[in-house]
């Protein structure tokens, strides 16, 4: 029995019907952007593995870091105690996160991290006896599993089982190109109510609905809305930050900055499970009071874990060389030729690009489901031919490691022009 045979046997994997799931490669070795299954296959792995190894596999830089603070000390428990590594990484942070961002909280994934920033939006309003219990967010959003942030998420299917048990939430229209004024008009009719607590947006891309992209203006403007209404604003950027739009956070490119920040993913560069939320120093002295019931009463028991740490203040590191920075333009300048390329072709129906996140939509016959019949057909194609990419839907998305090479990235835009043709 192979590795693929017994994991069938013992393991429950996320987001898979294991009736009709077939057998999964075993992946034995990585290494920069390739991955390499049981069998001696290699694979391209071109969407960074869900977006958190931007700077590949088996990272040198990295490893060394892990090693290192896991023969120092390899953890201990932040209720009551403190570390090194993480203040040097919240010292790092402050140096280049929006400068209102004032104050880390760690935790362990970006659901997590986004479940802090809704937790802590309700409660920095119920600890000043204001009652608001309701939460914005976009159309086809989505924020994670836990329940806040599961709730606050607009793919239907995610959340059916568990509707009536679930935060309210009210969703407004996303504000791609000929979208604006409606999504800026749902806004200020919601606000009016003096209803909601925060409004919860992933900025300028909308990851699992298919790396939906628009614009910063629109953002700025949304965000002034809440800002003059008493609407905390909170950008998950757990798909975003760490440089997949072309900058170290998608909210570099705003006038307007978030009240709080979620980070996650590429935080430890793919390798610890790791998680933060950042808030302005207003948020904090909402919840600094002499009455202990007003704290933030949130943890986990690997919370600002030292070696997660350690391999954050490494990543991050990476992240700011000259090459990296280069590297990412590079790929950027890949994708806009790729997309002048491939944006006329008669299956494609629109591309859209941003940093080093690359989409495009196959136009269809008929409205295509998350994980429908043409997204297992696209991703099945891509696994024969040793390309790892994860459609949804009809949209096929690129977004790769920061060091995947020229050559790697011809043969990803060439296995999409490949299957274009079998459509």
């Amino acid at each position: 029995m192979n590795l693929s045979q017994k994991d069938k046997l013992y393991n429950w994997h996320p987001y898979t019907q294991h009736k009709t799931a077939a057998d999964f490669p075993a992946i034995v070795k990585g290494k920069d952007a390739l991955l390499w299954d049981e069998n001696g296959k290699e694979y391209i792995d071109a969407i960074a593995s869900w977006w958190v190894n931007p700077f590949g596999h088996s990272n040198t830089i990295i490893a060394d870091a892990i090693y290192k603070q896991l023969t120092t000390l390899e953890h201990v428990l932040f209720g009551g105690f403190t570390h090194n590594k993480a203040v040097e990484l919240a010292e790092k942070l402050m140096g280049i996160l929006p400068s209102n961002q004032k104050k880390i909280f760690y935790s362990d994934n970006g659901s997590t991290a986004v479940e802090v920033a809704i937790k802590a939006a309700l409660q920095f309003n119920y600890n000043k006896g204001i009652k608001k219990t309701k939460i914005i967010a976009f159309e086809d959003a989505f924020h994670g599993d836990t329940f806040g942030a599961m709730a606050s998420s607009g793919i239907s299917f995610f959340t059916e089982a568990f509707k009536g048990s679930l935060l309210e939430v009210a969703r407004i229209p996303v504000p791609t190109v000929g979208n604006e004024e409606k999504s800026i008009s749902a806004l200020q009719e919601l606000v009016k109510t003096n209803e909601y607590a925060a409004f919860l947006f992933e900025p300028l891309v909308l990851g699992a609905a298919g790396m939906v992209m628009y614009e910063p203006k629109v953002l700025d403007e949304l965000i002034t809305i809440c800002k003059n209404n008493n609407v905390i604003t909170i950008a998950d950027e757990v798909m975003t930050g760490f440089g997949k739009t072309g900058k170290t956070f998608a909210t570099d490119y705003l006038e307007n900055k978030p009240d709080m920040m979620c980070l996650s993913k590429a935080l430890t560069g793919g390798t610890i499970p790791m998680a933060i939320t950042t808030f302005t120093q207003e948020i904090f002295d909402g919840f600094f009071d002499d009455d202990t019931n007003k704290a933030l009463f949130h943890g986990h028991t690997f919370t600002a874990n030292p070696t997660g740490c350690a391999a954050a203040l490494a990543s991050i590191a990476i992240l700011e060389t000259k090459e990296m920075q280069a590297n990412i333009q590079k790929i950027n300048t890949s994708h806009l030729a790729f997309e002048n390329k491939i944006k006329n072709h008669p299956k494609v129906k629109t591309t859209r690009t941003l940093g080093v996140i690359f989409a495009l939509e196959i136009k269809t016959e008929s409205v295509e489901t998350y994980y429908g019949t043409m997204r297992t057909k696209l991703y099945n194609f891509f696994i024969e031919n040793g390309i790892i990419l994860r459609p949804v839907g009809n949209i096929v998305y690129i977004l790769p490691p920061y060091i995947i090479n020229e050559q790697q990235l011809q043969q990803v835009y060439d296995t999409i022009e490949q299957v274009l043709e079998i459509v």
